[in-house]
């Protein structure tokens, strides 16, 4: 009989794990395998309850199945976590073995609950087995029943023999479902980088990571801080939920709260409970009127560069899932290039938004042509400029415009292909016989990498007719001086003859007064007619050798009474040995009439003025100097220039002695320049050819 009973609880059992092979082979999702799992043996025990805790490869509860009588139970994470490490489920774990529990109430390794207590469920009896597969532990099976010492060794031997046979199917359905559960994150990754990247307007971006991590991850509030790199501090961008306007705007310190750790560590961090993270910033919920129980933050990255964060508040299950971190990062990662592109494109945008207002609000006309000068692009005051509609001329060449000037643009342009502006004045034509003078400035330029040339015409009309107002001005006042002048010099000349010597000496010095101002007048004169021949391209036609010390002679006694009058001394560091210079005599004494006036003009009285030279090989170098204000390095070209005069220069005139002296110099093959004087001040210099037998020097020395 103990044979054929035997026989039959063998059969029995071998029946069992069969059905319970059977039940498994036919489900792969892991909580539909552990529900399976957990009734088969609830029933071939007796149990009335009982749990299945599965565990990751880390050993951390992820799943579970939890049978009270005929009801099926969740729990959270949370509360798995804390069953685990305080009750038997997580002794049997940590010892890989079974245990037997007859009285519940007197094992400390059973987790005692309200329901425990005697006047409720009570006492009870507990069977638990460790789940393995291929020696690693994935889980733990735990049966109870409501009388003690119901359950024997035999209950717990077949508790240990179905956890066995479970093992590969829950081991099967648990990588199953990571695989599936990876599965439907990379397909929310590949989905949300759709929709985040399909966009480069940053408000429709930054909407787009709001409602993908808030579906991702289901949770109350989902808000996005961007770094100013300017404060080193996180801006709030967007929010979520009823309270997201208040977040909007708000700073944090990088390192200030969750978010600002983040950003400061460029690590992701999921706080599950704030009242117990010390990382934690209150005075934001204070700010918004927001209660927030759990962060998961990540940060946002570009190209390597943490450049702000994103962070989920409040899991509407209670807790966070154990890959919340992992999407949040993926998603962060997605947002960083997404943002980035927004505002490079923004920026790009208000780049050209500012290109177009400041190229047609400019007051000159400006016309964008190709390299074959195909007219591209023109402004508003180009078409003011040519009476042209901006379609008509765009259907132009910008040779029709007889702006181009090949000897200096070279040809096919080939001059501007090194960025350098060239400018020029021409006749700008336009309706065939309209035409306007102009400056013409013209240079190569990138539009969306892509070279063109620029062409900026400035009219010039004005400031033609000034020019020609200028020289008939200086053509009136030559013609109508020089035959009153010649009459008021040769009577000067006559009266100083017929004079007696012993005459009045306050007569003579009248009359010197007046013959020294008829000079300058004469000098004027004579230098505005040098001016007119030498600028029509005339040459210099009276070259004679003179001594550089006769000449200063000459000089100093024509300006000396200038200098006594402000208590000044010239002296002439001239050596009487230097070798003579070809040029004409009177042009040069104008010259150095001109620099010694001005000298002695802006010299302070009592102060000394130099005039000296020295030999420079086939060169005589001549200068004049004083310690007056002196000029300044800017000014010190454009003073040459005709009708130019310094801002701090407040007395009248034509600003046309310095000009002369710069033609009259150059038309002898010479140079002249300006520096600063040993004692501040300024110290002119100009250069003249030696007077040889042979040809004089073509080009003079270099400063």
């Amino acid at each position: 009989m103990d044979t054929i009973r035997n026989n039959h609880s063998t059969r029995d059992y071998l029946e069992l794990l069969y059905n319970i092979s059977r039940e498994l082979a036919a489900a792969l999702d892991l909580r539909t395998v552990l529900q399976r799992v957990l009734l088969l043996s609830m029933q071939n025990v007796g149990a009335i309850n009982g749990s299945i805790i599965v565990l990751d490869a880390s050993g951390q509860p992820i799943e579970s199945a939890i049978i009270i009588g005929t009801t099926v139970y969740e729990h959270t994470t949370q509360q798995l976590g804390i069953i685990f490490d305080h009750g038997l489920a997580g002794w049997v774990a940590r010892q890989r073995q079974p245990v037997l529990i007859p009285d519940t109430s007197a094992d400390s390794r059973w987790l005692r609950r309200p329901d425990d207590a005697e006047d409720q469920t009570g006492r009870k009896s507990a069977v638990s087995a460790p789940i393995l597969a291929r020696d690693q532990l994935i889980g733990v099976i735990t049966l109870v029943h409501p009388k003690p010492g119901f359950f024997t060794q035999d209950h717990m031997n077949l508790v240990q023999a179905i956890a066995d046979q479970a093992g590969i199917a829950i081991l099967n359905a648990r990588l199953y479902a990571e695989s599936q559960h990876q599965a439907n994150v990379m397909t929310a990754l590949a989905n949300s980088a759709l929709e985040i990247t399909s966009s480069l307007k940053l408000d429709e971006v930054l909407q787009s990571i709001m409602d993908h991590t808030s579906q991702a991850l289901q949770v109350e509030v989902v808000s996005l801080a961007l770094i100013d790199n300017q404060t080193q501090e996180l801006v709030f961008r967007a929010s979520t939920g009823t309270h997201s306007q208040n977040v909007i705007g708000v700073r944090l310190k990088l390192g200030q709260g969750v978010a600002g750790w983040v950003a400061k560590e460029g690590t992701g961090a999921i706080v599950p409970d704030t009242s117990k993270d010390p990382r934690f910033y209150p005075q934001v919920d204070n700010f918004t009127g927001f209660k927030t129980h759990a962060i998961a933050c990540a940060p946002i990255r570009w190209r390597g560069e943490v450049i702000g964060i994103l962070e989920a508040l409040n899991p509407l299950d209670g807790d966070f899932e154990p890959d919340a971190l992992l999407v949040l990062s993926g998603i962060g990662g997605l947002a960083g290039t997404a943002i980035r592109h927004a505002q490079l494109f923004e920026r790009l945008q208000a780049a050209h938004q500012r290109y177009h207002e400041l190229f047609d609000s400019n007051i000159d006309p400006i016309l964008i042509t190709n390299w074959r000068g195909d007219i591209l692009e023109v402004n508003r005051q180009a078409e003011l400029l040519t009476q042209i509609d901006q379609e008509n001329l765009r259907s132009k060449n910008i040779t029709q415009l007889n702006v181009v000037n090949p000897d200096l643009v070279g040809e096919g342009f080939s001059a501007l292909s090194s960025g350098d502006t060239v400018s020029y004045e021409a006749m700008l034509t336009y309706n065939q016989d309209h035409s306007i003078p102009v400056h013409v400035y013209v240079r190569k330029v990138h539009i969306e990498g892509i070279p063109h040339l620029q062409w900026i015409l400035h009219d010039i009309t004005e400031r033609k007719n000034l020019e020609t107002l200028r020289n008939d001005l200086i053509s009136m006042i030559y013609h109508d001086l020089r035959s009153p002048l010649a009459n008021v010099v040769s009577s000067l000349d006559v009266l100083e003859t017929i004079l007696p010597i012993d005459q009045d000496q306050t007569v003579k010095s009248l009359l010197h007064i007046a013959i020294n101002s008829t000079e300058r007048i004469q000098r004027l004169t004579n230098s505005l007619l040098d001016m007119r021949r030498i600028e029509a391209g005339q040459a210099v036609a009276s070259l004679h050798p003179v001594t550089p010390y006769s000449l200063a002679k000459e000089i100093i006694e024509a300006i000396q009474t200038a200098a006594d009058n402000k208590n000044q001394t010239i002296s002439l560091e001239i050596p009487e040995d230097l070798p003579p210079i070809l040029a004409d005599a009177e042009m040069i004494k104008r010259v150095l009439i001109n620099l010694l006036e001005n000298a002695i003009k802006y010299t302070p009285k009592g102060s000394q003025i130099i005039l000296g030279a020295k030999q420079n090989k086939d060169w005589v170098e001549i200068w004049v100097e004083d310690n007056g204000p002196g000029i300044p390095p800017l000014e010190r070209e454009r003073i040459f220039d005709k009708f130019t005069r310094l801002h701090q220069d407040s007395t009248r005139g034509f600003g046309l002695g310095l000009a002369y002296c710069r033609l009259a110099v150059e038309a002898h093959n010479g140079r002249i320049w300006v520096e600063s004087g040993r004692d501040m001040g300024a110290c002119f210099k100009f250069t003249l050819p030696v007077a040889h037998e042979e040809t004089a020097p073509d080009n003079p020395p270099t400063k």
